[in-house]
């Protein structure tokens, strides 16, 4: 009797590991607003002429008679694979809220509290300065297990300071070609990422991530990976609406094509979570400020080219979230009422579904959603 009491109160505090992945792909898609993800083509920017130049392309191809068929349009995989067999989170509409945790709502803070867990308040700028904090990346290579198996490709310049290169080690693969092509694919590649410009000084066109991405994927076998898509972002601060939706479009099928790759692939099939988020949200009234994002707090500092909007940019803490794989449930739409799932919550649920114990790794970081696991 003593011994079965004994092993009671020492399963009782011990806490249980889910461990229901050998693997996870961590995507971004840099701050595509939850509107369009659950709702679709917006008809007013779609037809705005300073906004868009391709009105009649957009509304042939996106645009429907409800938002649901807008939105499944807009993005088949997530609405028709992810959703339906995992979880989701942040149709505001619906009663489902997730937000950004920390007091900036731009992309290093929203990118360092999904990464890390944890939400540094120094960290107020997207300034190309090392990351004081631990990605889960870094925290992960430390351990045997996981040593050389971990990596990132990112289209913004500002990553290697995200992970903080220099003391983490990491292989990331951000903005520039990569320096040694591991077989003809990557020459050709690199190749054509040096002969076809980007629209931008600090993004490059996504397709160069999506394509170094898989070919690593597919040599190194990472048991965790980053992806970071960059240009709806960058495509809406320059008010192209058309080609933000056009970028969203195509992004939900380098990420189908991540998935059916990973299916199709011994040692990641029916072993590696999927997820993907954003770094943070956008505006949506007054019509322009779709094109923005900031804090109110953020007005005074980093962001004082929005201070002719005194509440900062409403809506831009506004994020979501989705999850397919094993330990994930298939609940589909996660209901939160008010209380809304921060992204400093990622991190962790990433470790508890790699069957890692957040506690003994880094107790600062944001507890798992258990509402994703199964």
């Amino acid at each position: 009797m003593k011994n079965v009491l004994l092993l009671s109160i020492f399963l009782s505090f011990s806490p249980a590991a889910v461990f229901a992945a050998d693997n996870a792909v961590l995507i971004t898609l840099d701050g595509l607003r939850w509107q369009e993800v659950f709702s679709g083509l917006d008809r007013e920017l779609a037809v705005h002429e300073e906004f868009s130049e391709q009105t009649k392309l957009l509304l042939e191809r996106f645009w429907r008679d409800t938002p649901q068929e807008r939105a499944e349009t807009l993005l088949p995989f997530l609405h028709n694979t992810v959703f339906r067999e995992g979880s989701f989170v942040g149709d505001r509409d619906a009663g489902s809220c997730a937000e950004v945790t920390n007091d900036w709502y731009f992309s290093y803070p929203g990118y360092s509290e999904i990464l890390t867990g944890v939400v540094n308040d120094s960290i107020d700028s997207n300034g190309k300065n090392p990351n004081p904090e631990q990605t889960i990346l870094e925290l992960l290579d430390s351990k045997a297990e996981f040593a050389g198996k971990t990596a990132a490709f990112a289209s913004w310049d500002v990553f290697p300071f995200v992970f903080n290169v220099e003391r983490s080690g990491l292989y990331v693969n951000a903005f520039h070609p990569e320096v040694n092509p591991a077989d003809e694919f990557e020459e050709m590649l690199t190749q054509l990422h040096k002969d076809i410009p980007t629209p931008w000084v600090t993004v490059r066109n996504d397709a160069f991530t999506h394509h170094y991405a898989l070919s690593y994927l597919l040599r190194e076998k990472p048991r965790l990976i980053f992806i970071g898509y960059g240009e709806t972002d960058d495509f809406a601060h320059n008010g192209k609406y058309d080609d933000y939706i056009l970028s969203a479009h195509r992004t939900d099928r380098f990420i189908e094509e991540v998935w059916e790759t990973i299916q199709a692939t011994d040692g990641y099939r029916d072993n590696t979570v999927l997820f993907v988020s954003v770094d943070h949200g956008r505006g949506e009234d007054p019509i322009e400020t779709w094109q923005h994002h900031a804090s109110k707090r953020s007005l005074s500092g980093y962001m004082r080219s929005l201070a002719q909007y005194e509440d900062g940019i409403v809506g831009s803490e506004a994020v979501w979230m989705a999850a397919i794989g094993p330990g994930i449930s298939e609940k589909g739409l996660i209901m939160t009422g008010s209380q809304c799932i921060g992204s400093n919550r990622i991190a962790a649920t990433l470790l508890e579904l790699l069957g890692e114990d957040y506690r003994q790794i880094n107790p600062n970081m944001g507890s798992p959603i258990t509402e994703f696991l199964q």
